[in-house]
């Protein structure tokens, strides 16, 4: 089913590359849960959706694209929906709300799929505002992480201000990163699920952490959230939340498509620079985004961490169905990550660690162009210091065809950009107010 020997690998090497991968992204099921509980929506059905999500996602990328990458809620965009559209709503808008916009994302993506359109829309965007989002958003995250385990706090005169060193959480999240940093510099596999481990024993011994159960029957204490096309539709309509679904659409569209492409890349599936299988992949993430929202959690991506299994041999979709197959059995251990979810100290460090391997992107921007350089500057600019990623996609997308312009190279820029443009002054200008 596989064609293993086709892809010159065997049930062994496949098997061990699935287990390899499943321990780089496993910390996602007690981060997304740490990060939406703060939006109100209980840890157990994050923790529960979460899983439903990788699972399905994953299983769909094994069965229908034979390849050997993983799918889960995105880090950032689980932060987006938290603090940018439910926090900042300053509670006109609740999580049920914004898991219909997650739904109608969800729907739109899927159409786009089916058509040239997506292909289209990755075309249209500069490279090196894609590559600015990727940097905005881990920015905003490490920011998140930095601020939720008390190393940055808030201050009348200057917003920020460093935080109290002396706190037991800030020395936990301190060690726990430093511990997490050393675990990547020595290419341990699992490096971040690792850490976390580390600091949580760590925060047991110094009476920071309390086990409650570790192993329990898998629930769903709300069931599913939205499952009517025609209510989520309304809601966005009824909030205005267009913004908040583009911002989902985009930043799901570059990192999956990004993704696919360079594990793929590495896994030596790509034939002629191109995907094969392309629909059946793509359609994944969208499939993804909509099953999770239902159950409740954040829009679905593809994982880069997967290019560990890769590098340990993982070729087909039996790596894929082997990490599926350990998040099943991750969903008994529900009372283990509620746990661990509940401490900052063990969640701020991955969150700070993701950031920085995000930022990373930032040496590839054409820092020298001053028309590509200074809209990617405020994409990451913006999107830490007003907690939204929209809002840094709005101002990267509109100073850049003006910055086109006004070097005299209109021409070059894609004629949805200034589409988007046009429609995010409109987002800003008129329909915030």
């Amino acid at each position: 089913m596989f064609r293993l020997k086709e892809n010159n690998t065997t049930v062994k090497t496949e098997i061990f590359a699935g287990l390899t991968t499943y321990l780089t992204m496993v910390y996602i099921v007690i981060v997304n849960p740490s990060i939406l509980a703060i939006s109100g929506v209980p840890s157990e059905q994050v923790f529960t959706a979460t899983i439903i999500a990788a699972v399905f996602g994953t299983l769909w990328l094994a069965l229908f694209a034979n390849y050997p990458i993983a799918m889960a809620p995105g880090m950032g965009l689980n932060a987006f929906f938290t603090f940018s559209v439910v926090q900042a709503s300053k509670g006109e808008i609740d999580y049920m709300t914004a898991f219909s916009a997650v739904f109608v994302a969800g729907i739109i993506f899927f159409i786009i799929s089916l058509t040239p359109l997506r292909q289209m829309l990755v075309k249209a965007i500069p490279n090196n505002l894609k590559l600015a989002i990727t940097a905005g958003i881990g920015l905003f995250i490490a920011f998140i992480g930095m601020r939720s385990a008390g190393i940055v706090t808030d201050d009348e005169a200057t917003l920020v201000r460093l935080g109290d060193l002396s706190s037991p959480m800030v020395w936990l999240t301190i060690v726990g990163g430093l511990v997490t940093a050393i675990f990547m510099m020595y290419r341990v596999f699992g490096a971040i699920f690792w850490g976390m481990i580390v600091t949580a024993i760590l925060a047991a011994l110094t009476g920071n952490l309390t086990f409650n159960g570790v192993i329990s029957m898998p629930s769903l204490p709300e069931g599913i959230l939205v499952w009517n096309p025609i209510e989520a539709f309304g809601d966005v309509i009824k909030y205005g939340l267009y913004g908040t679904v583009f911002s989902f659409i985009l930043v799901t569209l570059f990192d999956t498509t990004g993704t696919m492409i360079g594990v793929a890349k590495q896994a030596g599936i790509l034939k002629e620079d191109k995907l094969p299988r392309a629909r059946q992949a793509f359609l994944g993430d969208s499939m993804t985004t909509i099953i999770g929202s239902m159950f409740g959690t954040s829009p679905s991506t593809a994982y880069i961490e997967s290019s560990s299994g890769v590098a340990v041999g993982g070729r087909t979709g039996l790596t894929s169905l082997v990490v599926a197959g350990l998040f099943v059995i991750t969903l008994f251990f529900s009372p283990l990550a509620a746990t661990l979810a509940s401490v900052p100290a063990i969640t701020s460090p991955a969150l700070i660690i993701v950031g920085s391997l995000m930022i990373g992107v930032v040496r590839h921007i054409e820092w020298d162009k001053v028309e590509e350089a200074f809209p990617a500057f405020l994409v990451i600019l913006i999107m830490p210091l007003t907690s939204s990623i929209s809002d840094g996609i709005a101002f990267g997308f509109i100073s850049y065809p003006l910055f086109k312009l006004l070097k005299g190279k209109g021409k070059e820029v894609h004629p949805l950009l200034y589409l988007f443009a046009i429609l995010f002054i409109i987002l800003l200008v008129i329909m915030s107010h």
